[in-house]
């Protein structure tokens, strides 16, 4: 039977999308022109490259769940502050960095502000399980358009102002959010405490599994935007401002496959739909590495990888909260997102590897052997799903 959301719901589960969105950005916008932005260091090396892109996910993994555990026992809103502040620190070294490893710290810095878990554990806090499936679906919309304009007005931001502006946005953008937190409804408190916790309880096997695939997921990303901002400037000699055009376009294209998977995913989560996402992530993958010599080829290999990573990004999240222990949502998430952004260091660290020993291609076909090992563990794992 169909729950709609209370009008109390809907306004707390806006705010904190919009928090969410916000912080994205300035991590998303990056994306698409830091590593062309970090070759014109002296001693930049494909390492640091990688290194740069992927740094922040190795201090957000390593702090999601110690600040998941803190929120379940002091409060999100204090937790999500300190991470702001943090996050902003990191924007601030970076812009004003005049060497990759200025660059590398303040994205090391960037990624201390690891409140995604508690973002996330705040809008499970604040929805009924009745409506949790949906309210995570907003979120991850949000986070997907926050991804979608980053796309679009990060490398234009870049190429009119320069890449430092964009660290100077997302300091900012962190401030924007502590403040849109004096929004949200006054009656939210402390999540209930138990006495003894089971920690145990948030690394249950069929919670590891959704965090190794979102360590795979963000992996394959990460990877991605190593390859394709050097992919699209020196080989196929597409001017960095338009470098959106192509992502924006894959995108809005790949939505025929996502929308489709998300409505029938609704219900009861089916394992196919995960195996259908993962298989168009491979496609666009394998396209990549075989065919990326054109700019519509890039653009249709895009469109599949796109199609299955926002399904993806949006349903991993919701599965876990719903299976998630609720006393201990927190810590469970911050395995989650700490995984998460494990896999987006290790994606940099992988893309940095293979731009040096075999360019572009080298990484689009490790990343199309790594989501095809991913779906044949699927199919054979369904069952649990």
């Amino acid at each position: 039977m169909f729950s709609p959301m209370q009008p109390s719901e809907r306004y707390a589960v806006s705010i904190i999308a919009l928090i969410a969105m916000f912080r994205m950005f300035g991590l998303f916008a990056l994306l698409p022109v830091l590593a062309i932005f970090v070759t014109k260091f002296e001693g930049t090396t494909p390492a640091l490259i990688g290194l740069a892109v992927g740094g922040y996910g190795l201090t957000q993994a390593a702090l999601q769940i110690p600040f998941g555990a803190l929120s379940d026992r002091i409060g999100r809103i204090p937790v999500i502050v300190l991470g702001l502040i943090l996050f902003a620190a990191g924007s601030i070294i970076a812009a004003l960095s005049d060497n990759i490893y200025g660059v590398i710290g303040g994205r090391f810095l960037q990624g201390a502000g690891a409140i995604s878990a508690t973002l996330m554990a705040l809008l499970a806090d604040v929805t009924r399980e009745t409506i949790r499936t949906r309210s995570m679906a907003i979120f991850g919309i949000g986070v997907g358009m926050s991804f979608l304009l980053a796309l679009i007005v990060g490398p234009l931001i870049a190429a009119a102002t320069g890449v430092r502006t964009l660290f100077w946005t997302a300091a900012a953008l962190s401030v924007l959010s502590g403040i849109l937190l004096v929004l949200l409804p006054k009656r939210i408190g402390k999540p209930e405490r138990v006495r003894r916790p089971r920690i145990s309880a948030a690394v249950r096997p069929d919670l590891i599994r959704l965090d190794i695939y979102v360590f795979l997921l963000h992996a394959v990303l990460t990877a991605s935007f190593v390859a394709l901002p050097l992919l699209l400037r020196n080989e196929l000699d597409i001017l960095i401002d338009d470098h959106w055009k192509i992502y924006v376009g894959a995108i809005t294209v790949s939505l025929v496959g996502t929308l489709p998977l998300i409505i029938t995913d609704e219900r009861k989560g089916k394992p196919i739909t995960m195996a259908v996402a993962i298989g168009l992530m491979f496609l666009g993958q394998s396209l990549l590495a075989t065919t990326g010599s054109g700019a519509v080829a890039v653009f249709v290999s895009l469109a599949f990888f796109f199609a299955g990573f926002n399904f993806l990004e949006a349903g991993l999240p919701a599965r876990l909260s719903l299976r998630a222990p609720g006393e201990l949502r927190g810590a469970s998430l911050g395995v989650f997102s700490s995984s998460q952004f494990l896999g987006a260091f290790s994606g940099g660290l992988l893309g940095g590897y293979f731009l040096e020993s075999g360019g572009p291609a080298g990484i689009f076909g490790a990343c199309a052997l790594i989501t095809l090992f991913w779906l044949i563990a699927h199919q054979f794992s369904r069952h649990t799903d």
